[in-house]
């Protein structure tokens, strides 16, 4: 028997020391398949919209590297307060989904299951990158996969050109029929999404992207490297400002001047926003939105109109103000789809389930598609307990993070560049995040959790050579 266990032990090593080599090509292809190949069904799942795509197995691919590492390191690894802090997280949420089949009766048990399997698909890059990447090759790694992700941008770039003036097909999950695989082509004054499954995914990638090649532009020295982080931050910037998304820009703008604030790069960034902002306020569609955004704000506030929904078109509706009258007249009409659909739709939809089960929830899935806020539908699907433990994941990330703040006296180069883009461009984040479900788009979270996981190894790595 002691000999069946000591073979079974070598069997693990040989294979985690594989995991180790192999995980620098895996996490490249993660970092490959995901932002560049677009959605298209492998399998359909029958009763939903869901599909296995491609990149599905690419990610369990990951998950057959970790397992041995996980076993043979299990009592440091279940130590580990982050791995604690997303073991809760999935805890709650099982222990939600198990209520709202059992009690609420608002989840299909098959839906919800894979809602919540969903959420360890996108947190395993972080632990690949975490637990896989030696910490003596780290610096060696991070080149590799900075390199992978300008060249994703930059293709993304290109995919986004010819989706405009070459009829390159658009391939989007927005909808059950789109989810099918159908493909679509742009049209004039519509967003662009590239090789995205929506134009908010592409926007988001940027903001979680951009941070770090301006950081990379200001700190690394070579001009080569610098004039390539420059021209791909271009482009990044042209997608994100022909995604046509407000919150997206706002975004942007917060990850970069954090970013390039911990870098005490002042002249840089003023030089940034003003270059950033001339780009934006000349894109026509983008100054349309927001000044519709404006007045339908401003509408609602001062004179009491209301957002309504009427045949078929999510508008604004301007009520009389005199004295109620049999038939009150419409004083004006504003167009704005964006917030009508979320003000009369999507977040009373989230603020029942909240009211329905405060502490858990009603369950995965059991608020629709999609609620455009990430916090009111963690709270509509999982509750305050659900939110908090998410909240505690970032927590446990942030303090490892913190410790090793200032950033400027702890960490040089590359790796300084990525601490602050990746802090940057997590902040820009859990903004855009209130008005869009980032953190269920798959071709963001993915990415977003690897850079997430090789941050936090960066930092440790300095504790290892200490």
């Amino acid at each position: 028997m002691r000999n069946l266990i000591n073979t079974f032990r070598n069997t693990l090593e040989k294979f985690s020391h594989f995991s180790e080599r192999a995980s620098k090509y895996l996490i490249a292809a993660v970092l490959i398949v995901v932002p560049l190949l677009p959605k298209f069904p492998l399998v359909s799942v029958t009763g939903t919209y869901v599909a296995i795509r491609f990149e599905d197995l690419v990610v369990l691919l990951l998950v057959i590297l970790l397992i041995p590492k996980i076993i043979l390191d299990f009592k440091k690894v279940i130590r580990d307060p982050i791995v604690i802090a997303v073991l809760i997280f999935l805890g709650v949420g099982l222990f939600s989904l198990a209520q709202a089949v059992l009690v609420t009766k608002t989840v299909q048990l098959s839906l919800g299951i894979l809602h919540w399997a969903r959420r360890i698909e996108y947190m395993t890059p972080f632990f690949a990158a975490y637990f896989l990447i030696p910490k003596d090759k780290l610096h060696e790694y991070l080149d590799f996969f900075l390199k992978i992700l300008l060249i994703d941008v930059f293709l993304a770039f290109i995919y986004g050109v010819g989706e405009h003036y070459l009829h390159f097909p658009v391939i989007i999950t927005q909808n059950d029929e789109y989810s099918k695989g159908i493909a679509l082509f742009w049209i004039p004054g519509s967003n662009t999404n590239s090789t995205f499954a929506g134009q908010y995914d592409l926007a988001g990638f940027m903001i979680m992207t951009i941070p770090i090649f301006l950081s990379m532009y200001f700190i690394l020295k070579e001009k080569l490297i610098k004039l390539i982080t420059i021209i791909v931050s271009g482009t990044g910037l042209w997608l994100l400002i022909n995604s046509v998304s407000r919150i997206a820009q706002i975004s942007y703008v917060l990850a970069v001047s954090v970013s390039l604030l911990l870098l005490r790069k002042f002249k840089g960034l003023a030089v940034v926003l003003l270059i950033s902002i001339l780009f934006m306020v000349s894109s026509g569609g983008l100054e349309t939105r927001f000044k519709s955004a404006v007045n339908v704000i401003y509408q609602r506030i001062s004179v009491s109109k209301t957002v309504s929904y009427v045949q078929g078109h999510f508008i604004a509706l301007a009520e009389s103000t005199a004295s109620p009258s049999p038939t009150p007249t419409i004083s004006s009409i504003i167009n704005d789809v964006s917030i009508a659909i979320r003000l009369n739709v999507e977040w009373p939809r989230a603020a029942r389930a909240i009211i329905k089960n405060p502490l858990l929830g009603t369950g995965y899935s059991s608020i629709g598609l999609a609620t455009d806020n990430d916090y009111l539908r963690m709270l509509g699907e999982t509750g305050i307990l659900g939110t908090l433990a998410f909240a505690l994941i970032f927590f446990r990330i942030g303090q490892i993070i913190a410790e090793a703040f200032p950033f400027r006296s702890k960490f040089t180069g590359l790796e300084l560049a990525f601490i602050v883009g990746i802090i940057g461009a997590s902040l820009g984040t859990f903004i855009m995040a209130t008005f869009i479900d980032l953190f269920e788009a798959s071709k963001f979270a993915t990415i977003f959790w690897l850079l997430l996981g090789c941050a936090v190894s960066v930092v440790k790595s300095k504790e290892y050579a200490k």
